[in-house]
């Protein structure tokens, strides 16, 4: 049986054409000055790589397709970015260049409305079938802004007057702030998914606003805090930024959880329909079950077969996602199509792992 090819809407040429468009802002950057570019790529790229890490490691339960995730990354790195600066640069007559009102106020409102395109189209076509958790809100929310981030990094540390001031502006950026455009960008994720959660235009325009809005005066008080002075920079590093972020942990790992009990629901309903097993249901509801009935099959059958059980877990998921969906009432015609496609391709990636059939009399401690 052909392995599953799977359609997210993130057509491979306009990635290879944003990918270009991100070649020739460096390369721009590097005229201006190539030593800096230099610094600046080198450090911003080892932070972003550290930011994105982060996430894929939180996105263990439902992992996002590879495509989709470099498409909000390569977004938020060229099309983010270029908005940003026109839109910033048409409003210097208004705002200034940079002053408190071009920092604190016409940054944080374009560039929070640049990243959050990105999620606005996450809600649109195939795409929006990836939206299943607040998880994955928030897992293309740290992408798509990570991409600008990273970007926005390089200009700074590449404006830097000397090698020095070149490194104290990375130690500001990278060490201090490396999750602060994706932590804020998490808001407006939020107010995604809580639209995501209704069927009226109204309800979600409101909770989509309501997230951008929290976004910005995020963004507000961190780049205002910056043009204040030192003390007000690390007073809200401190007593704003810091607990904001333990807090967002804190409602990722409840999110993840709660994902976990979506899908422990479910399983009753596959088991009755043949999809899975009563023995397999005891480790599909859980990271550590699942973990241990994986390591049990690369055990008996290599790393091939744990990946096969594996991708048989994932695939368990997604179906409850979609099951989900129906039954709370958020779904239309195309959620019912792509449940009869998750539960044919369930019963596709079953037959690709044999080792099922060794697993048949495992249960879950």
């Amino acid at each position: 049986m052909p392995r599953r090819i799977r359609k997210v809407g993130a057509p491979l040429a306009v990635i290879i054409g944003l990918g270009v468009l991100i070649g020739c802002l460096l390369i721009l950057t590097t005229l201006v000055n190539p030593i800096g570019m230099t610094i600046g790529f080198v450090l911003a790229s080892i932070a972003t790589a550290l930011v994105l890490l982060t996430y894929l490691w939180f996105d263990r339960w439902e992992p996002e397709p590879p495509r989709l995730l470099i498409f909000a990354f390569v977004w938020g790195a060229s099309i983010s970015v270029v908005i940003s600066v026109v839109l910033e640069h048409a409003s210097t007559p208004v705002l200034g260049n940079d002053g408190f009102a071009a920092m604190a106020i016409g940054a944080p409102v374009i560039e929070e409305a640049a990243k959050g395109v990105f999620l606005l189209l996450m809600m649109t076509g195939r795409r929006r079938n990836e939206l299943n958790s607040l998880t994955d809100c928030l897992v293309y929310a740290g992408f798509v802004a990570a991409g600008f981030a990273w970007l926005e990094n390089i200009f700074y540390i590449a404006m830097g007057e000397s090698i020095a001031h070149s490194l104290l502006t990375a130690g500001l950026r990278l060490i201090m702030g490396p999750f602060a455009h994706p932590l804020f960008t998490s808001m407006t994720g939020i107010g995604v998914y809580l639209a995501l959660q209704h069927r009226g235009a109204g309800a979600k325009v409101l909770y989509i606003g309501l997230g951008y809005l929290a976004a910005v005066v995020m963004h507000m008080l961190w780049n205002g805090s910056t043009v204040v002075g030192a003390g007000a920079y690390f007073a809200v590093y401190l007593f704003w930024m810091v607990p904001i972020f333990a807090l967002a942990i804190v409602t990722g790992v409840v999110g993840r959880r709660r994902e976990q009990r979506v899908v422990a629901e479910k399983l009753p309903g596959l088991i009755a329909s043949g999809l899975i097993t009563p023995n397999e249901a005891t480790w599909l509801g859980s990271m550590r079950t699942r973990k241990a009935a994986i390591a049990a099959a690369s055990r008996f059958g290599g790393s091939a077969a744990g990946k096969s059980v594996k991708e048989f877990a994932v695939q368990v998921v997604e179906l409850a996602f979609v099951r989900d969906r129906i039954d709370r009432g958020l779904a239309d015609q195309r959620t019912y199509q792509l449940h009869a496609e998750e539960a044919y391709w369930l019963t596709a990636t079953r037959a690709q792992a044999p080792v099922l059939q060794w697993l048949a009399n495992y249960r879950a401690m």
